[in-house]
């Protein structure tokens, strides 16, 4: 039987970078990457949430494939110990409700739901929709690769017209599906009839807008594992399951089938229904319909890779990706349990990372995007460094030295913003007057400067289990975010210093900042309280 350049299984199509002493081709199949992850350092992809998206993917591969996909038999922790210490299997092994796992085991039994181009069950589509949809108003290869421009979103890595049109190859096509499931707009696309229900709106993608985190080591076969979560006791494999799983397609006209564990979290949320026309050659696609996969009321399901915050109505929901927002901001929130009923959920991820990798890396990919309307705004993608491993995870206290410095960070980062209107609005005399131009000079200076402060005072913090850290110095600590706040504002400011009416205005909002140096503490606790959110 001839191979296929849409068999995801064994054809290369996945973009990774090897370790230094390691060397392989620029793309590895499926197979080939469970075989080798020890040698690859990373995934190689430039787009945050394709990233991300291609991530959860693996975390369910990986499970199947290691059979941690169910809590027992034994410890589910002892048992992803031994995957750590023999590797991926690469032979199949029989599991004990018949099932297969190992490399070979999992890919043998479900290679026929892993080709691109299927004529029956294409990877991760809907067969459904060339009869369905409107074969003259199909979405097109400029909506599906959504670095490309498309109706109002602009053009990322080059501009490309209809008169030129390039189409995508098996890797572009299958990773921008990835990113449709999970990153996809909502609102008007391919109109889709269904019995009698016809229409062309889409319910936003699950992780439309957010931040997603994922923990990261120095190979990928670590990573995936550090990236896994523990199934419940009652979850089944034989009702967990991935969409390529299922005998049949799901009816969009029912509610999308509930997850029941991890792997069906990671792979079967998805609002869109996708299909990808394969172009002659077989290699390329050459057209594309995307449209809803499910008439009902969309279910929000649970995630274990997002930060919860809770509002103040008690309501939760997922951090969003924001470019101007960096990293540092966040790290408490991954290391810490939740403190109190204002604090944000800690991602479940983080349980037990550190099981894999006493010290591991966090990376936060997301995209910046209008969650209610199909509005693109940028990639979200950066590290930190290394992480502490086991300091403060179970101590039950506000006096956390990571906590402490990053709750320092945002309130003279939130002093700073409210001194400098203040300062704008006096001097102008003129409340509809937007202090923006201001408010972006400061922000330009304080917050690269309080993030090398955090970060150079999170690496001399001790790595013992103590409940507060010796080595962690708040006065200094407030010192130093509130000269780079003064420092800040001092330099917007200062052009208007030549006129009694602008010194007047500078000076006194100024005090602003100044009385969070004198009582820190006392701020702090005002800034909690206005955050605090109502009981429900």
């Amino acid at each position: 039987m001839a191979e296929r350049a849409s068999d995801l299984i064994d054809q290369p199509w996945i973009p990774v970078a090897w370790l230094e002493e390691k060397s392989g081709p620029p793309q590895v199949s499926l197979r080939s990457l469970f075989l080798r992850a020890r040698e690859i350092r990373t995934l190689l992809i430039p787009e945050a949430p394709t990233h991300s998206a291609l991530l959860r993917v693996l975390y369910a591969l990986t499970a199947r494939i290691t059979a941690l996909d169910e809590a027992g038999p034994g410890s589910w922790g002892d048992r992803r110990e031994e995957v750590l210490e023999r590797g991926f299997c690469a032979e199949s092994f029989e599991l004990p409700d018949g099932r297969k796992a190992g490399i070979a085991g999992y890919f043998d039994r479900w290679a026929h739901r892993f080709d691109l181009f299927d004529s029956e069950r294409p990877w991760l589509q809907d067969p459904r929709l060339p009869e369905q949809c409107d074969r003259n108003q199909t979405a097109g290869l400029h909506k599906l690769a959504m670095s490309r421009s498309a109706g109002n979103n602009h053009s990322w890595f080059g501009h490309r017209g209809d008169d030129k049109l390039v189409l995508p190859t098996v890797s572009q096509a299958a990773l921008s599906l990835l990113t449709w499931h999970y990153w996809g707009s909502p609102g008007g696309l391919s109109r889709r009839a269904v019995g009698q229900v016809s229409h062309h709106y889409a319910k936003a993608s699950p992780l439309r807008g957010a931040l997603s985190y994922h923990p990261e080591c120095d190979n990928l076969f670590l990573t995936l594992l550090a990236g896994l979560t523990p199934p419940d006791g009652d979850v089944s494999r034989q009702t967990d399951l991935c969409p390529w799983e299922r005998e049949d397609v799901p009816d969009p006209l029912a509610p999308m089938p509930e997850p029941l564990g991890p792997c069906s979290r990671l792979t079967a949320c998805s609002q869109h229904a996708l299909y990808l026309v394969p172009a002659d050659d077989g290699e390329h696609t050459a057209d594309a319909y995307i449209t809803w996969a499910y008439h009902a009321e969309r279910l929000r399901p649970e995630d274990d890779y997002l930060i919860w915050d809770i509002g103040k109505d008690g309501e939760t929901s997922p951090r969003l990706a924001r470019s101007s927002r960096s990293l540092w901001r966040d790290v408490d929130a991954l290391l810490l349990k939740q403190l109190d009923d204002a604090s944000p959920i800690q991602p479940k991820v983080m349980d037990q990372a550190f099981d894999v990798s006493e010290y591991l890396r966090v990376r936060a990919l997301g995209f910046e995007q209008d969650t209610s309307q199909s509005a693109n705004y940028q990639y979200v993608d950066s590290t930190t460094p290394v992480l502490l491993s086991r300091v403060e995870e179970d101590v039950v206290t506000s006096d956390l030295p990571v906590r402490q410095l990053r709750e320092l960070g945002e309130l003279f980062g939130g002093r700073l913003e409210h001194a400098t209107k203040e300062a704008w609005l006096t001097y102008t005399d003129d409340k509809k007057n937007n202090p923006g131009a201001w408010l972006d000079a400061v922000a330009a200076r304080y917050w690269p400067a309080a993030e090398d402060e955090f970060w150079s005072a999170f690496r001399k913090l001790s790595r013992s289990d103590a409940a507060v850290d010796p080595a962690f110095d708040f006065d200094a600590a407030c010192r130093a975010f509130g000269r780079h706040a003064l420092d800040a504002y001092e330099a917007v400011t200062d052009s208007v210093l030549r006129t009694p009416r602008g010194v007047k205005a500078v000076t006194g909002a100024k005090a602003i900042i100044l009385a969070a140096l004198r009582d820190p503490r006392k701020a702090m606790r005002q800034a909690k309280t206005r955050r605090t959110p109502k009981k429900s």
